[in-house]
């Protein structure tokens, strides 16, 4: 098996995320649980959203973009593989993720529906509303599929916001396959609840396969995949099934089992949260990161702890500070 080029290749939504802050109020008057990610279903309904909103900023995101451009901040090789339209924010992404040093090159989409956009409001508690509308990204092709790219990665990164769409799915599951028969790790996150609550049995069966071979989770996550509410026994179920689990716990750090060993490291102190957006996505940029450098279980987890505390401590889901810098620190 070759040497790779790349440490971590990703596919995800391609999405630009949208941001302002708002009031507790706000927030109950559009009807939206605090704190969780909904869907839209059309640009209409997310062009009414946005008229309700304050002034924002926009920056490309969606959660394994977010991840890979936090590894090229660590110092890694990365790539993006991701649906975006011929138009605006199309644009946008494009220029953001190559200017992290992503490489990025999915040709963009003729027509109909838009790029996809996230309307991330921010409370002054720090968590964060998200209203997703993913456009464009529904419908990327097993033909947009770099598949020289995905077996040149030491890691394959899927995140499970993307397996809804039949189309993005079956360009995933032939990313699997490119990645397995290449000889080269697939790294997989749930992503959120309610996508194990749609695809929790597609999700076990490729755990049962052995098509994973890291599987990030929150607690919530993790509890939901293992189908009971008691977290330890949750934690036992699926660190049986999969060679690696990372499962991270907000304020209470991370942990993770791989082989038999565990290791779990405390959160990073930082002054105040401002945003969460994008904290499970950098910390597994750092725990990936590690990963692919061959450090150990616990040098991962102190990587992405290191990521993720950066992320909460300003708006927004991409590093503003020399990433490298910080986890330089560890040695």
């Amino acid at each position: 098996m070759s040497t790779p080029t790349y440490d971590v290749v990703a596919i995800g939504n391609a999405i630009v995320d949208i941001l302002a802050t708002a009031t507790d109020d706000f927030i109950t008057e559009i009807g939206v649980a605090k704190g969780s990610m909904q869907l839209m279903f059309s640009s209409e309904e997310a062009d009414a959203l946005y008229a309700k909103m304050g002034p924002g900023r926009e920056v490309s995101g969606g959660s394994a973009a977010n991840t890979v451009a936090g590894v090229a901040a660590l110092g890694g090789k990365t790539g993006f593989l991701g649906q975006v339209a011929a138009d605006q924010l199309g644009d946008v992404f494009a220029h953001d993720i190559r200017a992290a040093g992503v490489h990025f090159d999915t040709p963009a989409r003729a027509g109909e529906p838009t790029t996809g956009r996230c309307l991330i409001f921010v409370t002054p508690d720090g968590q964060r509303t998200m209203n997703t509308f993913l456009g464009a990204g529904q419908f990327l092709p097993a033909s947009a599929i770099d598949r020289g790219m995905i077996a040149d990665a030491a890691i394959l990164y899927l995140e499970g916001y993307l397996w809804d769409p039949e189309e993005p799915r079956a360009a995933m599951r032939a990313a699997i396959d490119t990645a397995r028969g290449a000889g080269r790790k697939v790294a997989f996150t749930l992503s959120d609840v309610f996508c194990i609550s749609r695809h929790g049995d597609d999700f076990r069966q490729l755990i049962a396969d052995g098509l994973i071979d890291i599987l990030f989770a929150n607690e919530s996550e993790l509890t939901a995949l293992a189908e009971t509410d008691e977290f330890d026994a949750a934690l036992a179920k699926i660190a049986a099934q999969v060679p690696t689990l990372v499962v991270t716990r907000g304020a209470d750090g991370a942990c993770a089992i791989q082989g038999g060993t565990r290791a779990t490291v405390p959160a990073e102190p930082i002054a105040r949260v401002v945003d969460t957006t994008g904290a499970g996505d950098l910390f597994a940029s750092g725990f990936l990161h590690g990963q692919a450098q061959g450090r150990d279980l616990e040098t991962s987890l102190k990587l992405g702890a290191i990521c993720a505390a950066e992320i909460i401590s300003h708006v927004g889901a991409r590093p503003v500070v020399d990433l490298k810098a910080l986890a330089d620190r560890l040695g």
